[in-house]
Formats: C-alpha cells, structure tokens, sequence
C-alpha cells in the first residue's frame, strides 16, 4: 500500500474512534454487558458511515436544548413577579406653534413611548415596582414637548432618546399590622404617586398638564428620591405626606440648604360618586415643575434660592350611571406664593384653575368623550405689589377629545386643542390636532 493510501486509512480510523473514546467515560458498562447477553441471539446491527455521524449530531442537539432550558431557567422571573407592558404612537401638527417656541415647526409630526412594567411580592402585601421606558418625544423644537402649550400626556422625558432606561423604581409596603398604613420609599418616584387618594377623573386626550386636575401649583411633579406614608380609612377619609429630593443623589444631600425638594400632604374624603381633596406643597430651592401649566412669566423667572408654598384643591363628582348626557366633573384650583424673589417686577404670587367634563359609553362600551379647559398659573401678584401684570393676556387652554376601543387591547384617541397667550410675550393663539393610539400588553 502506497504511503498516501496508509495516511488516508489512518485517518479516517481515527475520525471514528474519536467521538467513542471522547463517549467513554459517561458509557453504562454493566448496560454495555445486559445487552452484549442479550443481542446473543439476534442478528449483529449493521453500521454505516452515517450512524456516528447521526449519534453525534443529536447528541449535539439535545445539549442544545438542555442549556437553552438552563438559562430560560436562570433568568426567569420569580413566581411573584408580573410585567405588563404598552405602546404609544402619536402624531400631530400643529397651527402657529412656532408663535409659543420659535424653533418649534408646523409640521405633521410623530413619536413613540414604549413601556415595561414590573410588579415584585416578598409577602403578598408589598409591591417592588419598576417601570422601564424608551422613547423620542423629547425634542425641544418638537411638538410634544413643550410646556405648557402642548406637551403630550405619553411624552417620555428621559435623558437618551430612544434609550430604554429605568424610568420609576419604589417599594411600596404595609407598616405594622395595620391594613390602613402604607408606606412609600424609591430612588425615582413622583409625589403623586404616594398621595392619599386619586384625585381626578379627567382622561386627558392630550395635554398632561390636565393630569390630576391640573398639574399646577401643587402637584407638578419631578422624578427623585422620595419616600412617604399614607393612610385609608374605612369611611372614606385618608391622608398622606410625602417628600421628593433631587439633593439626595448628589454632594447637596436630603433636604439641605442646596437641595431641590418638594414635601406634600394631603387631606381627602372619597366616596363613590365624589372627591374632595386639599393639598399643601412646600417646595423648596426653585423647584419649579409646575412649568407643566404655568405661563413663562411665572415658570421662567425663578431666581435660584426661591421657596415656594403652593396649595390645591381637588373635587369630582360623576353620575351613578353612564351612558346618558350628564358628564362627570373634575376641578382643580392651585395658589402658589414664592419667597425670596429678588427684583420688584418679579412674581410672588400665582393662581390657576381647571374644568374636566368626561361623558362614558355614549357610542359604544367603554368609549370617552373628553372636554377639559382652564388658566395656567399666571401671576396675580409680585415683589413690588403689583397685581395681574399678566391678566390682559388672559392665558387659556382647552382640548376636545375621543378615546373609543379598538379591541382589549388597542386604544384610539383622536383629539384638537389649542390655546392662547400661553407666553408672556405673544398674543397669538395655536391650535392643533393629534391621533394617539396605545397598545396594552
């Protein structure tokens, strides 16, 4: 035999014993030698060049599986876990917008949100939860993004867009044994979201500045390091204090001289068909996130170390069914008074006001027609005792909308709104039209 024939036969030799010497020590002798005794009789299995190569290969396989189970099984949530989830396409355009920003743009636009919620049980009476949130709104020239006049109830405002982040992080928990304490500590959370009671009814079709009866003097809110406790009585009284620091993350530290916080507490009595709330805000080192329905005069000439009290009424009543022409009410009212202006011309003291009208299940189940209207918080009041500075720009804003069900899980809301003399130094009105579609998961 030549020398390339005897390489040739070597090496396919030893390509077969290979895969059964690598086999050898995970083999079952004493299985080996049951079958040996009993394959005595019976006709020796044939072997061809593709037996090995099968054995192998579903061997291959079945690993395969097993470490794809192995790691679903490693990074699989706990029992008590639970995520949900939704997305939000918008799009709008919107008439004279460059009147309210100059670098804002009358063009057809669009923009997503996309949601992640997770909710975590240690006992079955706390709640871990954590919401992560990616999205394109926030362009400042853009048209979802501007406060007050149209900033987008679905707008994500977090630093990277298009960036999925953790966007609210708190443990919500019992104290004691009692069922009616609950308390309330996260790096990334809201103050309204610790309050005693829901304290609006108004689906906004657009405007978040029409969140919560408004978010105005009061309940305009910033993502921070916050912690509360409320509680819930069986007649429909509740309570709750809460604060929100900015400081806390950062060399200023928790409610320090230079930290930037906000300390609610809130009084409140629901019943089925009504809500009366009052809420006191103490909101310290130019905390200033009532912007969201604010004229500029007020938001935009804060000087660093003002302080601020602001108070807010709270009331809705709706009727006990649906479907018939009488709309639910919401109402809010906010006065904010500012300390530590420096300047005679600047703002001491602001009011605003809001009206929700929602009429339920007019054209089909679980449709809503929404109408809400009010002034943002323009000054009645500054340093050097002037009073309406801004009242003949009399700013108001209004949106009419329409939610209605695709399905389960799709919701459409087509809406317009507008407003006027939402910057101090523009009479110009602005009107616009949006379509919102979410999807629930």
């Amino acid at each position: 035999m030549k020398l390339f024939q005897q390489m040739l036969v070597a090496g396919v030799a030893v390509s077969l014993v290979t895969p059964l010497a690598s086999q050898a020590a995970d083999m079952n002798f004493e299985g080996i030698n049951s079958y040996s005794r009993s394959s005595k009789k019976k006709k020796a299995k044939r072997f061809d060049s593709n037996t090995f190569i099968n054995k192998v290969d579903k061997e291959f396989a079945n690993t395969q599986q097993k470490a794809q189970q192995n790691i679903f099984e490693a990074g699989a949530f706990s029992e008590t876990t639970t995520m949900g989830g939704s997305a939000v396409f918008a799009a709008t355009q919107i008439k004279n917008a460059n009147d309210v920003n100059s670098s804002a743009s009358e063009s057809f636009q669009t923009m997503y949100t996309y949601t992640l919620d997770l909710n975590t049980s240690f006992t079955g009476d706390d709640n871990l939860y954590a919401r992560l949130r990616a999205g394109n709104g926030k362009v400042s020239n853009g048209s979802f993004y501007e406060k007050t006049a149209f900033y987008h109830t679905d707008t994500y405002s977090g630093n990277k867009i298009d960036a999925l982040a953790v966007d609210k992080l708190w443990y919500e928990f019992p104290i004691g044994n009692s069922e009616q304490f609950t308390g309330f500590v996260g790096p990334k959370i809201e103050n309204y979201y610790m309050y005693a009671a829901p304290v609006s009814i108004y689906r906004p079709g657009f405007h978040k500045a029409f969140k919560l009866g408004s978010l105005s003097g009061a309940f305009g809110a910033s993502t921070a390091m916050g912690a509360g406790v409320k509680y819930t009585a069986d007649n429909g009284f509740a309570a709750s204090t809460n604060i929100v620091s900015k400081g806390a993350k950062s060399a200023s530290g928790l409610y320090t001289d230079e930290d930037a916080s906000k300390w609610d507490t809130m009084l409140a009595y629901t019943q089925d068909q009504y809500h009366l709330s009052l809420t006191v805000s103490r909101q310290h080192n130019k905390w200033n996130s009532y912007s969201y329905y604010a004229t500029d005069a007020v938001s935009g000439k804060i000087d660093a170390d003002t302080n601020a009290t602001a108070y807010a009424l709270r009331a809705y009543w709706r009727p006990e069914e649906t479907g018939s022409f009488i709309p639910d009410v919401s109402f809010g009212y906010d006065v904010l008074t500012l300390e530590g202006q420096a300047g005679a011309a600047k703002v001491k003291e602001a009011k605003s006001y809001f009206v929700g009208l929602g009429w339920h299940d007019i054209f089909q189940d679980s449709d809503y027609i929404g109408f809400g209207f009010g002034q943002p918080l323009t000054t009645t009041g500054t340093v050097n005792g002037d009073d309406n500075v801004d009242a003949e720009l009399d700013p108001m804003m209004w949106e009419l909308s329409y939610s209605f069900k695709v399905n389960d899980s799709i919701t459409m809301i087509p809406a317009v709104f507008g407003g006027y003399d939402i910057q101090s130094w523009t009479d110009e009105d602005y009107f616009g039209a949006a379509l919102t579609t979410k999807f629930k998961f």
